[in-house]
């Protein structure tokens, strides 16, 4: 939800799947660490689509969405077109650090 623009922050997405709001493939998902596959339509469900919040998204969404995703805000729904790959993840960090440090 977040990196689809559907919610202003991390900590609001979860709190949006904890409460039922989203749907994947049709199915209401309420576990915020639920993967995604290629091809899922993450949407918001059509009994919560006028929540106040939402009938601003609708308006547009104003943060970048990542190449891997594609959002239709008028439809509020976020479809996954590819998994992410190492030059799509926007934090700085070394891989190799992470290994040195649990290797031990």
């Amino acid at each position: 939800m977040y990196r689809g623009g559907l919610a202003s922050s991390r900590a609001q997405a979860r709190q949006f799947v904890c409460h039922g709001l989203l749907t994947v493939n049709g199915r209401k998902v309420d576990i915020p660490s639920f993967t995604t596959k290629v091809g899922d339509v993450i949407s918001v469900r059509q009994s919560r689509r006028e929540m106040e919040h939402f009938k601003i998204v609708k308006e547009g969404v104003n943060r970048v969405i990542p190449k891997w995703l594609t959002t239709n805000a008028a439809d509020l729904s976020t479809t996954v077109n590819a998994l992410p790959q190492r030059d799509d993840i926007d934090l700085t960090l070394q891989e190799n650090m992470i290994v040195e440090f649990y290797s031990r």
